[in-house]
C-alpha cells in the first residue's frame, strides 16, 4: 500500500506541491482506478466532513462515493446548517471540528475560509473549490489528459479560453507543474488575474514552459492538444450574466476553433456545461471531447487526495 509521502497537511492549491507530489498523487488515481478493491479499507474508520456553500453535483457525489469506497464515513454540511452562518467565528469552528472528524472537505466563495480552516485546524483541510482556484477539478483533468497523451505531459500545449476564473487558476498551476505550454485566451478584461501568473512563471521559466496571455483566439489555439472551456459566469456572477455574454461574444469553441488546434486534439470542459453559449454542441458531443472521463476521474483522483492526507 501507499505511504503518506506528501510535504503538505492540506489540499488547497496545486501550486502548494512539487511536481513529484503531484505526480504521486495521479499515480495513486490511476492505481486506485484499475484496482479500486485494494482500497476498499484504506480509510476504515475515518470520518470525512463536508461543508458546502455552493451547490453541487459532481463535488459531492464524488467525494461521499470516494470516501465510502475507501471504508470511511462522509458527513454532509449544507448551507445554513453550520453556525458559521450565525457568527461563529471560523477558527472555533476548525478548533472543533479536529475534535471530531479525520478530515474537511469545504466548498465555497473564499478562499482565505478554506485556508483559516487549514490555519487553525488540526486535521486535513481539502479544497472542493473556491472563488480563487479548483484544484480537485484539474487533479482529474490531469489524469484524464495523461489517459489520453500517456503518462508524461512535457511538453504538451494546454490552451484554455474563457473567463480568468478559478479554472483558469488551477489550470495554469497544474499544466506548469507537469511541463505543459499553457495559453489563456480571454476578453482584455476578463483574463486571469496577474499575482496567479507570477507566481507560476518563475517555474515555468525554470521548465521552459511558455505562458501566452492572448485575446487572440487563433494564436492562442495553435497546435493545442487541449483546449478546454469554462462558463462564463460563475456561481456568485449570476447579476453578471448579460454583460459577460456581450463581453464574450466570438469565443464559443466551435468545430472552426478545434480546426486551429492539434489533429488529436481533446475537448475538456469542467461542467456544467451551456451549450450554445462558452461551446457549441458540435465540439462538446463530438469525437474529441472527454467530458465524461473528466467528470469520472473527480471520483479517482479525490480518493487518491483523501487517501494521501487522511492515512
Amino acid at each position: 500500500m501507499y505511504k503518506k509521502n506528501v510535504r503538505c497537511k492540506d489540499f488547497i492549491d496545486l501550486s502548494d506541491f512539487t511536481t513529484d507530489d503531484i505526480k504521486g498523487f495521479l499515480n495513486l488515481a490511476h492505481e486506485m482506478k484499475k484496482s479500486p478493491d485494494d482500497f476498499r479499507d484504506s480509510l476504515k474508520g475515518k470520518t470525512l466532513g463536508m461543508i458546502f456553500n455552493k451547490h453541487s453535483t459532481r463535488t459531492r457525489i464524488s467525494f461521499e462515493t470516494g470516501i465510502y469506497q475507501l471504508g470511511g464515513a462522509g458527513l454532509y454540511f449544507g448551507p445554513g446548517q453550520l453556525q458559521l452562518d450565525r457568527g461563529e467565528p471560523i477558527s472555533d469552528t476548525a478548533r472543533v471540528l479536529s475534535r471530531y472528524l479525520d478530515g474537511i472537505m469545504i466548498r465555497t466563495f473564499s478562499h482565505d475560509d478554506v485556508k483559516n480552516l487549514a490555519k487553525f485546524g488540526s486535521i486535513p483541510v481539502i479544497n472542493g473549490l473556491t472563488d480563487y482556484s479548483h484544484p480537485c477539478q484539474v487533479m482529474a483533468d490531469l489524469q484524464t489528459m495523461q489517459e489520453k497523451f500517456g503518462m508524461k505531459l512535457d511538453g504538451l500545449n494546454f490552451t484554455y479560453i474563457g473567463d480568468g476564473n478559478n479554472m483558469a487558476v488551477s489550470l495554469l498551476q497544474g499544466c506548469i507543474k507537469m511541463g505543459m505550454n499553457v495559453a489563456l485566451i480571454s476578453p482584455k478584461d476578463y483574463t486571469i488575474m496577474k499575482s496567479a501568473v507570477d507566481e507560476m512563471r518563475p517555474e515555468a521559466e525554470e521548465k521552459g514552459c511558455k505562458i501566452l496571455l492572448t485575446d487572440n483566439i487563433e494564436e492562442g489555439m495553435q497546435g493545442a492538444h487541449a483546449v478546454y472551456t469554462d462558463v462564463w459566469a460563475s456561481m456568485g456572477q449570476e447579476d453578471e450574466s448579460a454583460k459577460r455574454m456581450k463581453a464574450f461574444e466570438g469565443y464559443t469553441v466551435n468545430n472552426k476553433m478545434m480546426s486551429w488546434a492539434d489533429k488529436d486534439a481533446i475537448f475538456m470542459h469542467c461542467l456544467p456545461a451551456h451549450r450554445g453559449e462558452e461551446v457549441e454542441a458540435e465540439v462538446i458531443d463530438g469525437p474529441q471531447s472527454v467530458i465524461f472521463d473528466e467528470a469520472e476521474n473527480r471520483l479517482h483522483a479525490q480518493k487518491a487526495v483523501m487517501y494521501s492526507l487522511m492515512r
